[in-house]
């Protein structure tokens, strides 16, 4: 039997790094065991405990079940039906009872509404868990935000209705923003909401693009207010699938074929009204998006792991003039770098679960303690501007690092397996088909980008940074690591000096440049602190930081010399329009 949690010295190594008691207290409410549920842990160590349980569990049912079912699930895909439903894979239903009848669909939510209350951390974990095994099934099982959605703004009588259900894995759901003509930018969505002569709220248009749109509780962002053409007239609304919401047509994707990408259409479908109005996009899909990202940057991981378990294993045993390929210092250049990234991308995006999970349960705490002391109100509201701050900046940082770092760990792995992985023989071609999408949904790189940027250019990072720095390390190597890491900063400041002072169009022309230095700082001092309790840590931090300081030198140069001409001579670089 096989366990891709066990398996995985990495994440183990994380699982013990992290500081997961802190995490557990807060999640646990100082282990009061609300709600009499008499099964909630005793401590800290009982809570992690049951953490790892609840991994292994993961990890075995992903080795043994879903990976075996990966490439058939790949081949099958989905029926779109002649009344407009659609009905999943063979495989796909299968994986999915299994995590149900293991209780694993309720990852996030709480014991009352029958959830595993883990931590935003322990679920990322569990998410790439998942996606190394099958990649598409993520998108499903990763979809337990939009339960976590409800359960952050419904009223009590919608979670008690829909929550125990997406905890026994009874529905599956959806969040439905994207149209034709809205796509990134959601400001432009035209799904008409309105109110029938009873009071009762219809949804009305057209919805793409959207992930298991054939979910059984979908979440809709739509126009409630006649007249308006921004954010501000969006409103959410829960819609369950019946006859008056058809799927139209399913989209033939490059990968991810086990998970239903449909066209929807709204003939008045009945709905109800979650939160409040006018704050769709403004504040619900803001945290909807949130929490998507991050699952994209743990599938990420997730397909990055497998791609490069394959092209390890397979530079192991192929032979070319007379040794393994992995000795031929072309393809051991290639497998290291491989595996220093992902441990890079893995390090920002579990520390970013980290801060959600703080930044979380710091607004859960005062929102259920509306009277708690006048000090201790206003320190937590400075911890949840600061973390909010933060958090605005890691998020898009990890969705961006993660999901560029999958498909060149899944292109790089193809190349190593040379015209074997360019057929169907191995999986490093599903690898990269299904590695491509990362990098699009949920928000491109692109756009990941010029949010992050405005967190580094804003102070967020240098505060984060100045707060990483304050570690100390006795460890020589470390310790002129860390100098090194200094350097980085300061380049960084000057360059971050130039992109402000030139405005934001130059700060979006050099973004790419500026996040991707940021990140190298970051993540530097992330490796430091892991290299402080692995030894092995050392040699991946000292590659990683020397290679990196190298990059900064050369964008800051770049970013620093003012040149525009991307902007500037865009018509006569890029020439006239292909007919």
């Amino acid at each position: 039997m096989g366990n891709f949690f066990t398996d995985n010295d990495d994440i183990r190594f994380l699982f013990d790094h992290i500081d997961l008691a802190e995490l557990a207290r807060v999640q646990e409410d100082n282990f009061a065991k609300p709600d009499g549920t008499d099964y909630a842990p005793r401590n800290e160590q009982d809570a992690i405990d049951n953490y790892r349980r609840v991994l292994t569990i993961v990890g075995q049912i992903a080795a043994d079940h879903i990976a075996p079912r990966a490439e058939e699930v790949d081949k099958e895909g989905n029926t779109l039906n002649p009344d407009g439903t659609v009905t999943l894979g063979r495989r796909v239903r299968e994986n999915l009872e299994v995590l149900a009848r293991a209780d694993m669909m309720g990852f996030t939510l709480p014991r009352k509404y029958e959830g595993l209350n883990c931590p935003t951390t322990i679920y990322t974990m569990a998410t790439e868990i998942v996606s190394r095994a099958d990649c598409s099934l993520m998108n499903l099982f990763g979809l337990q935000g939009i339960a976590e959605t409800i359960n952050a703004f419904a009223s009590e009588e919608v979670k008690q209705k829909y929550l125990p259900k997406f905890a026994r894995g009874e529905v599956t759901g959806a969040m439905v923003l994207t149209e034709p003509d809205a796509g990134s930018d959601l400001q432009a969505v035209q799904l008409r909401a309105w109110q029938d002569d009873d009071g009762q709220w219809r949804l009305t248009g057209v919805k793409r693009f959207i992930t298991n749109g054939c979910g059984d509780v979908l979440l809709v962002l739509a126009r409630s207010e006649p007249g308006t053409t921004d954010g501000r007239g969006l409103s959410m609304f829960l819609a369950e699938r019946c006859p008056r919401i058809r799927v139209r047509h399913l989209e033939e994707k490059l990968g991810i074929h086990g998970s239903p990408t449909c066209e929807l259409v709204f003939d008045d479908a009945p709905a109800i009204l979650i939160g409040e109005r006018q704050l769709g996009l403004i504040r619900y899909v803001f945290s909807l998006m949130n929490g998507a990202r991050l699952g994209i940057a743990a599938q990420s991981l997730g397909v990055a792991e497998a791609a490069y378990r394959l092209a390890r294993s397979y530079a192991s045993t192929r032979k070319q003039f007379g040794v393994a390929i992995e000795r031929l210092p072309a393809v051991a250049e290639m497998v290291t770098e491989m595996k220093i990234a992902i441990e890079a991308a893995r390090a920002l995006t579990y520390e970013t679960a980290r801060v959600c999970d703080l930044e979380n349960n710091n607004l859960r705490v005062m929102e259920e303690n509306p009277q708690m002391d006048a000090a201790e109100a206003k320190r937590r509201k400075e911890v949840a501007r600061t973390l909010k701050r933060l958090n605005g900046m890691l998020t898009p940082m990890s969705k961006y690092y993660a999901s560029e770092m999958c498909v060149r760990v899944a292109s790089d792995a193809l190349q190593v397996l040379g015209g074997s992985g360019y057929i169907k023989d191995y999986p490093a071609e599903r690898y990269l088909r299904d590695a491509r999408i990362t990098t699009i949904y949920e928000g491109t790189s692109q756009l990941q980008i010029v949010a992050a940027v405005r967190g580094v250019c804003s102070g967020a990072w240098e505060k984060r940074i100045s707060e990483m720095e304050i570690a100390e390390y006795g460890d020589a190597l470390l310790a002129n690591l860390k100098s090194r890491l200094a350097e980085g900063k300061a380049l960084m400041l000057k360059a971050i000096g130039v992109a402000k002072e030139k405005g934001a169009e130059y700060m979006d022309l050099y973004g790419r440049k500026l996040v991707d230095s940021a990140i190298t700082v970051l993540v530097g001092h992330l490796l430091l602190a892991q290299a402080q309790k692995n030894e092995r840590k050392k040699a991946v931090a000292r590659r990683y930081i020397e290679t990196g300081l190298a990059n900064i030198r050369r964008d800051v140069d770049l970013i620093c010399s003012g040149d525009t001409a991307p902007m500037e001579q865009y018509d006569l670089i890029a020439g006239p329009v292909p007919r």
